[in-house]
């Protein structure tokens, strides 16, 4: 499934609704956060990245973390993303407790449910992009021939079709950034987070990136959270969470403007 058919689909099941439910019924809350905290260290030189945050995040929505360095932004999207265990309090995603599983268990989890898109590509310099990008599905237990084929469609919809077989070190960094979300797509995450993805790209280049995380977004089953400092993509979160000293201070909602479908250019 490309990422215009996505879009399409999602736009036709939420028609006559906005995404705070016109229709009269709340979106779906894709991450419950109740009473997190989260520390570093021990004695005097322990340092509390997180001071009991209750938050939710929604369905069908790109939710947005930002705030100065430090604050505890990355903590946050670790814990949620269950890579980080918190020292107290509760996460619940798609409404199951990360605490009520065990290691093996989340791990399952988020390999079926959580896709990561990182600052860092991370990608494996002696495969190809098409072959980074099937990764989670390699891991799932596809044989490689079709996981390689699903993430050539995938990269094709990113506009990467005619790169499928280059090396990293053949990329440039707006192209690697792509073989990293399609790496995260592959597997059709409900829950898609991704940590500064557009810090070391071009103006440009970061748009497109921020718009196909829309077009991830736009859907009733899935949620899209982005922690970021790059003030120029702020715009594309339908809620802005503002994080200061472990704490969420401020949430803003705004309206945002559809992501326009299709693929982006060669």
């Amino acid at each position: 499934m490309t990422i215009a058919t996505m879009m399409r689909e999602a736009q036709s099941q939420s028609a006559g609704a906005d995404s705070t439910g016109a229709s009269g019924s709340a979106p779906a809350v894709a991450v419950r956060v109740r009473g997190l905290t989260k520390g570093f260290g021990a004695g005097e030189q322990r340092v509390q990245a997180l001071r009991g945050i209750d938050w939710d995040v929604y369905c069908g929505q790109l939710t947005m973390i930002v705030g100065p360095s430090g604050c505890g932004k990355t903590t946050l999207l670790s814990v949620i993303a269950g890579i980080l265990n918190c020292d107290e309090g509760e996460v619940e995603i798609f409404g199951r407790a990360l605490s009520a599983m065990g290691d093996r268990g989340r791990t399952r989890f988020r390999a079926e449910n959580i896709g990561f898109v990182f600052q860092q590509y991370n990608l494996l310099p002696a495969l190809t992009a098409a072959e980074n990008a099937a990764i989670p599905l390699v891991i799932a237990g596809w044989p490689r021939e079709r996981a390689v084929r699903r993430a050539g469609e995938v990269l094709s919809s990113l506009g990467m079709g005619k790169k499928l077989a280059s090396l990293p070190g053949q990329l440039s960094g707006g192209q690697m950034q792509r073989v990293a979300i399609a790496r995260a797509l592959v597997h059709e995450p409900r829950l898609l987070v991704c940590d500064e993805p557009t810090a070391a790209l071009d103006h440009e280049t970061g748009l497109s990136v921020m718009n196909l995380m829309r077009q991830a977004a736009v859907r009733p089953d899935r949620a899209v959270v982005v922690v970021t400092h790059d003030n120029r993509v702020f715009g594309f979160g339908d809620r802005v969470a503002h994080m200061d000293d472990g704490r969420i201070v401020r949430i803003d909602e705004q309206a945002v403007e559809g992501a326009e479908p299709g693929t982006i250019g060669e």
